[in-house]
């Protein structure tokens, strides 16, 4: 950046006050965009690695001042350190007793060692960084402190948006306020804890065993041991509340205007955009073409990794809150929806079409494409494998397909994906290491870097694999593009093929619709943010827009797309609010820094969670990971760092 007069971020000093512009030296370790948003220039940002200040317009004691105030705002809500919240209101009072021209230099000296003695006595980081900013203001622009106490010069207001975020929140596509549910269970608050994520997050017992984790994969605690278990975490306070069989307690706001909404599929979107709704006074009905509700929660992960209990119950209390759901009952026409006085539509069906090899006997007997296969055995309808099964893939849904072919019978499985097993690999493959890892243990046989070159079959039946080594799965710029070699691969025997190289979205429901748009790659076309379609009273999110992706994303789409219909049907614009504006500034300005090092905290190991034996779980449909217990759970969630960062701008 060549525009930027000052600079502290990370600690690292550019000054530009007193050149010309065209003199400024630049400031590549930070990004910070022109825009907040439209028409809206971002002047200044101040928060935890510093202040970066762009405008001389901005009045640095100001500006430091509506920080502190940003700082004392989220630090009222928490309980554990009292100096840091009656710190920050004495503070706040000598940079107003500046403003007014009432301070001394003595006052100086108070508000920096006030903010040191918060900076050590803090036990997170609100407290840990928020004063640093202020501490550098007084160091940097003395004088400006000084002409103001000395009436040499008038502090001029500002306009400010401030914005609290963590690592972890800003990871979580739903935005849970990580930190807030777990600080609860290092206190053994294990109901408020749950009812901090159902704020957000109807399905919290089912996305405990099968998110993505993200959040977890930017855990700031990774920098010193690794990471903290947040995931195991949520699952144990959700299975807490069912093993005391406490019925959620949901505030019910009725809106001022409501109507009835259909949302077709009963997946994780259209259930928590359901979950949303009727929270907010809407009669809701959800239109579900299959037997049982739950989309691919239900038909596509197995029992050993989510017991189907756990889905019906969660789902079962939002039927409660007066969901009604009907299933058996698949929508072919949207327009006769509109036609039952409807107001608005979600459209969240998942993408349920399994891809094609596009190989010589890809038909052949023995064939089965993996949501097939694992609808078939999720129903309890039998499937015959044979001794010997390879299934052909590397995401989520291969690995579940092969620990899934095991319990059925098989003798031997092997796993064939493209990609590599190496973690610092580009082509890495797209399944967890947890469930890589897990695959093995039980026997599953991996074999990386190998592509499909031609089934082999005999009578018309499966026999074996012809494979090709692969070098390379994607291309300079991302995109797929496997590259073979001629060297020798192996031959694999195979009574059955399973194939799982991933799944596409059946659109056939808008068939006749011509005014909702759609991708280039056969998903409905939104507005990133509203969820609104291009014919406005229907919405939609969830794979059917993104293609397939993860549960947690679909949960979020769908409440994106709940709040946008209440809007609609109140007759407010569907506008972007500060959250999406954020979300993109932290994208440029990373609030995880990768190379900080943690200090003065000790160091350790996260608690492992226990699981079934291979040799047990391998044959079995139990749950193969078993819960933290009390203790467990309190001493994993003690290793939470709390790591809430406080950043605000001037506009």
């Amino acid at each position: 950046m060549k525009d930027i007069l000052f600079c502290s971020w990370g600690d690292k000093i550019t000054d530009n006050r007193g050149k010309d512009l065209p003199d400024y030296e630049a400031v590549d370790h930070v990004e910070l965009p022109e825009y907040f948003k439209q028409d809206v220039k971002i002047k200044a940002l101040i928060g935890w690695y510093g202040i970066i200040l762009r405008s001389s317009k901005v009045d640095i004691i100001d500006l430091c001042k509506a920080h502190m105030e940003a700082l004392l705002d989220y630090a009222k809500t928490c309980d554990k350190c009292n100096y840091c919240k009656t710190g920050f209101v004495e503070m706040i009072e000598v940079l107003q007793d500046i403003i007014d021209g009432e301070a001394t230099e003595e006052d100086l000296e108070f508000i920096g060692s006030a903010a040191e003695a918060i900076v050590d006595s803090s036990k997170c980081s609100i407290g840990k960084f928020g004063p640093a900013p202020l501490r550098q203001a007084l160091e940097y622009f003395s004088d400006d402190f000084l002409q103001a106490i000395n009436g040499e010069k008038s502090v001029v207001a500002g306009t400010y948006f401030p914005k609290l975020r963590a690592t972890c929140i800003d990871a979580c596509p739903i935005h849970l306020d990580i930190p807030k549910y777990i600080d609860f269970i290092k206190d053994a608050k294990f109901t408020e804890s749950i009812d901090v994520i159902r704020e957000r997050l109807p399905l919290p017992g089912v996305l405990g065993r099968a998110c993505i984790r993200p959040c977890e994969k930017n855990c700031r605690r990774a920098n010193l041991d690794e990471p903290v278990a947040i995931n195991h975490l949520k699952r144990f306070v959700a299975d807490h509340d069912l093993s005391i069989n406490r019925e959620p307690e949901y505030q019910i706001t009725p809106s001022e205007n409501t109507g009835k909404v259909a949302i077709v599929g009963a997946g994780p979107a259209g259930i928590t955009c359901a979950f949303e709704l009727v929270k907010n006074g809407y009669p809701v009905t959800v239109f579900e073409a299959e037997s049982e509700c739950g989309g691919m929660m239900r038909y596509g992960i197995p029992e050993y990794r989510l017991p189907k209990e756990v889905l019906g119950d969660e789902i079962s209390y939002i039927e409660e809150l007066g969901v009604e759901i009907k299933t058996n009952t698949p929508v072919d026409n949207i327009e006769s929806l509109f036609n039952q006085g409807y107001k608005a539509i979600f459209l969240g069906t998942g993408a349920w079409t399994s891809l094609k090899l596009e190989i010589p006997n890809e038909d052949a007997n023995g064939v089965i494409h993996a949501l097939d296969f694992l609808k078939k055995a999720n129903t309890g309808e039998k499937v015959a494998l044979g001794d010997k099964v390879a299934v052909i893939g590397g995401g989520s849904v291969a690995i579940d397909s092969a620990r899934l072919a095991q319990r059925l019978g098989a003798v031997e499985v092997n796993l064939i994906c493209l990609e590599s097993t190496d973690l610092t690999c580009a082509d890495r493959m797209p399944a967890q290491d947890l469930e890589i890892g897990q695959a093995e243990e039980e026997g599953v046989i991996v074999h990386p870097n190998l592509g499909v070159a031609k089934i082999l079959t005999e009578n018309g039946k499966v026999t074996a694999l012809e494979t090709s080594s692969c070098v390379s799965v994607l291309d300079p710029e991302g995109k797929f593009d496997p590259k073979f070699t001629d060297d020798p691969s192996p031959t694999i025997q195979a009574d059955t093929v399973i194939v799982a190289i991933g799944q596409k979205v059946d659109l056939s429901l808008l068939e006749g619709v011509n005014d909702v748009e759609r991708t280039p790659w056969n998903t409905i076309m939104v507005d990133e943010i509203t969820k609104q379609t291009s014919r406005p009273k229907i919405f939609s999110a969830g794979d059917c827009e993104t293609g397939p992706d993860a549960l947690i994303t679909a949960c979020a789409g769908g409440r994106k797309a709940s709040r946008s219909i209440d809007r609609f049907i109140n007759g407010t614009p569907l506008e972007y609010d500060d959250n999406y504006y954020f979300e993109n500034l932290f994208k440029s300005v990373k609030i995880l820094d990768r190379n900080e090092e943690i200090r003065k905290v000790e160091s350790k190991p996260q608690v492992q969670l226990k699981t079934l034996q291979p040799e047990t779980r391998k044959r079995s449909f139990e749950e193969v990971e078993q819960g933290f217990s009390d203790a467990e759970a309190v001493a994993e969630a003690e290793r939470c760092l709390k790591c809430y960062q406080v950043a605000t701008i001037a506009v």
